[in-house]
């Protein structure tokens, strides 16, 4: 692990250029988010007509944003309720419907290319094909590393076993609100109703966790609001224990850019390119805050005692042992040697917090509150007490 020294000043840095170009707007979770300025990205060898399946919500107004600006045709296909009117007049096409029910609003039509981001049920895809296969000559879809069956491996990559479903749970069948239970297998076999429909041109994509501006799962997001707040904040387990994440927009840009190369074929999306531990992302989001944050590291065996959960109340972090020890060291080199790219942890860091003020202030105070994701305030005081009264 590198210095806290030099990583703090090279974090500083990264974030202190932030200021020398303009932030793009974003409107709070309850509004439309209003267009962004960006960087000239340059224009795409050829224009291509792209379909979003979703788009509005957390990866899709990126990758939306970022086809605009390459030159493309873009239509959406959603179901008008997460940031109705976000993109009107500026996308080709805004076509009403759902993947699980409805899906004739795209009878007739043809694509390009079409990139599937919020299936999780393999029914989604099938009802989809039941229009687009063979109206497209490209389909890509994110799936996720919990495809992996053997979390514990370290290393995994794209050739490592997939999680199948249960015996007897039939995933055409299954109500979707038991959908998270079968999350890994689920996608699995969504996976393979792409293979089946789009074989020889499809892009199956599995991130790690996807951060940034407009995540409201608050799983990264708590900790740029949690840390400027200041005071002690409970750190989980090691200083120098792995980390992985990416952010929404590389994901998003690089997607993009595959599908202007025709890039078929499977690819873990894991950030970032170098190892990164949990204190080195923890300071690094404490370099673009001035609160002055202090961590105290607490043991895994202590927060397990306090029921204190990895991933929901330590958001980020897994135990890196166990069944969990590969899940924050997967490989991504594939992807990367296929042109993927991160941004610093200094700007992921502070755009997201930036994006978080714009929230309503009930949003805000629910992120420190926990309620989605992360530790109450008042918990975390509880625990950190515990811990110190401790005599072990």
């Amino acid at each position: 692990m590198s210095s806290r020294r030099s990583f703090l000043k090279s974090s500083a840095a990264a974030g202190g250029a932030l200021a020398l170009r303009p932030l793009a707007a974003r409107a709070a979770d309850a509004q439309p988010a209003a267009a962004t300025t960006r960087q000239d990205v340059g224009r795409a060898p050829a224009p291509l007509n792209i379909l979003i399946l979703g788009g509005t919500g957390f990866t899709g107004p990126e990758q939306v944003e970022y086809a605009i600006a390459r030159g493309h045709r873009v239509t959406l296909f959603n179901r008008n309720k997460t940031r109705p009117g976000q993109f009107k007049g500026r996308v080709a096409e805004e076509l009403i419907g759902d993947l699980n029910s409805d899906t004739s609003a795209l009878a007739g039509k043809s694509f390009d290319v079409v990139i599937d981001n919020p299936t999780t049920l393999p029914a989604w895809v099938r009802n989809a094909a039941q229009a687009l296969k063979g109206n497209t000559k490209h389909y890509m879809f994110i799936s996720t590393t919990s495809v992996y069956r053997d979390q514990s491996q370290i290393g995994i990559d794209e050739t490592s076993p997939t999680t199948p479903m249960p015996e007897g749970v039939d995933p055409y069948t299954l109500d979707p609100a038991h959908a998270s239970r079968y999350y890994g297998a689920l996608k699995t076999r969504a996976e393979q109703e792409v293979e089946a429909h789009y074989p020889g041109i499809n892009t199956i994509i599995r991130p790690c966790l996807i951060v940034g501006p407009l995540d409201r799962t608050d799983r990264f997001t708590y900790w740029p609001a949690r840390i400027d707040q200041g005071g002690e904040v409970l750190a989980p387990d090691k200083p120098d224990d792995p980390c992985q994440f990416i952010d929404s927009r590389d994901l998003a840009e690089w997607m993009i850019r595959m599908a202007e190369m025709r890039a078929f074929g499977l690819y873990n999306a894991i950030g970032p390119e170098q190892p990164l531990t949990i204190a080195e992302m923890l300071y690094g989001v404490k370099a673009i805050t001035t609160a002055g944050a202090q961590f105290t590291w607490v043991p895994w065996e202590f927060l397990q005692e306090q029921e204190v959960r990895p991933w929901r109340h330590m958001t980020v972090w897994q135990p890196p042992y166990g069944r969990t020890a590969g899940y924050q060291r997967r490989k991504g080199e594939k992807a990367i040697a296929n042109g993927l790219t991160f941004r610093p942890l200094a700007v992921t860091a502070k755009d997201t917090l930036d994006w978080h003020k714009t929230r309503p202030p009930e949003q805000q105070a629910a992120t420190l509150r926990g309620e989605i994701n992360g530790l109450s305030m008042a918990r975390e005081a509880e625990v950190l007490a515990a811990w110190k009264a401790d005599k072990r």
